[in-house]
């Protein structure tokens, strides 16, 4: 997601009110308050330092020592006539400042690519973040449409088992009906108002999570429910193949794990690099006064320049066993990368699945539901002339809350498919929520 798109959305999220929210609103303000994204901007800024902290190794640095002292010490000094101690009390300061320059430092250069990687890095993780954001937007948002749509139908069923429940006391009052039905009746009806119960947990769940994300109170009533018109969009690419190089190539965690990788090689370089001579040019200029016993009472103007090189000799093995180190942690890194890519690209697989087949599926579904209600009013009319019994009105009706339940959740698997599909592909952006708010009815 580019910057100007965040600030553009972060601009818009502090002039919406809690009153009226859709997706676009939802995700604006979670841009403004969800923790989890600050936490991952702080954590991309931090990254973006890398790059600047190994790149200082390599420019030139500058220093400065002073030192002022007051020194008591007491000299022995040994001529013809034996050894002769004198006293001395004197104030001795020195003042240097050096200015030095890496020539050849083959580590320093390691850190720098590594630094780079690391950034790159940070880039992509706050990539995934952003797209995983608006993952996480609508799954709350559509948990808890989903929650008050199983309330509703949860309540039309127990209305349906309440009517039911008087016909068979009328009936049973009157000598025609069983207490068997009554009590069959009975045991729905309850059974009915426990699923409303859990029903309203689970959206009072959905509620407080969508919340957390977004940072602002809410009611369900301020959510843009599901619109009734809904069609299932072809897949663009429509092989499979395709957005497999789409994942392969773009999606934001793998691009991630790959800078992570080339951070590792040069991790390895690193640690290598201390078999390795260093060569840097230096200039140093000082003044110094008594800074010793042997300069006591002389005072010292230097300027100097030269090169300087440095030869690591032996570190008791722990350069090799550094580097053995760093070798393991990099091939780790390359089989995580293995695995998680064979793992994205299954997800992915089963969100394309999902797409691919919801036209057929919610179309059942959307029969199933008219041909439930159809069994309703048919196995009613044979109740009344003694062709069916109460139990199948019952099941009858489970039979329609079972259809709607499930075209319902159909309908919300299918748009988190979608949503899915193109955060695994690494080509999810704002504009799609934008898109699918058009499966939502405005308020």
């Amino acid at each position: 997601m580019s910057m100007r798109v965040l600030s553009c959305l972060l601009l818009l999220g502090t002039s919406l009110s809690a009153a009226a929210v859709d997706l676009g609103d939802a995700y604006a303000l979670a841009l403004r308050n969800d923790p989890t994204f600050h936490a991952a901007i702080a954590e991309r800024d931090a990254g973006l330092e890398s790059r600047a902290i190994g790149r200082a190794a390599l420019l030139p640095n500058l220093s400065y020592r002073y030192n002022n002292a007051r020194n008591d010490s007491e000299v022995t000094q040994t001529n013809a006539r034996g050894n002769v101690t004198s006293q001395r009390d004197y104030r001795s300061y020195s003042s240097t400042l050096t200015l030095q320059q890496p020539l050849f430092d083959y580590g320093a250069w390691a850190e720098y690519r590594q630094g780079v990687a690391k950034a790159l890095l940070a880039d992509e993780r706050f990539r995934s973040r952003s797209q995983e954001l608006a993952v996480r937007v609508f799954g709350a948002y559509s948990e808890a449409l989903f929650a008050n749509e199983q309330i509703a139908l949860a309540q039309a069923q127990r209305r349906a088992y309440a009517e039911q429940l008087q016909l068979n006391r009328r009936l049973l009052k009157g000598g025609e009906g069983t207490r068997t039905d009554l009590l069959e009746t009975q045991a729905r009806y309850e059974l009915a108002q426990a699923q409303e119960i859990e029903a309203s947990d689970n959206l009072d769940a959905a509620l407080r999570a969508l919340q957390a994300i977004i940072g602002e109170p809410l009611e369900v009533e301020d959510l843009a429910p599901l619109s009734g018109h809904f069609r299932v969009q072809p897949l663009q690419p429509l092989r499979f193949e395709s957005w497999r190089d789409l994942a392969v190539s773009h999606n934001a965690e793998l691009a991630s794990q790959r800078h992570a990788l080339v951070a590792a090689d040069y991790a390895v370089e690193r640690q290598r690099a201390g078999h390795l001579p260093t060569l840097s040019a230096y200039a140093s200029t000082g003044k110094s006064s008594s800074s010793s016993e042997s300069s006591y009472d002389q005072r010292y103007d230097t300027d100097s320049i030269g090169i300087q090189i440095s030869l690591p000799l032996f570190a008791g093995g722990g350069v090799s066993a550094s580097t053995r180190q760093a070798a393991a942690e990099r091939d780790s890194a390359r089989f995580s990368l293995d695995g998680q890519i064979a793992d994205t690209v299954n997800q992915l697989r089963k969100q394309f699945n999902l797409c691919a087949s919801s036209t057929a599926k919610i179309r059942a579904y959307e029969l199933a539901v008219e041909s439930a209600r159809g069994l309703i009013a048919a196995t009613r009319k044979s109740v009344a002339g003694g062709e069916r019994v109460n139990l199948d009105v019952l099941d009858a009706e489970q039979q329609l809350y079972s259809a709607r339940r499930d075209l319902a959740q159909a309908r919300y698997d299918y748009l988190r498919a979608w949503l899915q599909l193109r955060y695994l592909a690494g080509v999810l952006e704002p504009q799609d929520l934008q898109q699918l708010n058009g499966y939502f009815a405005s308020r």
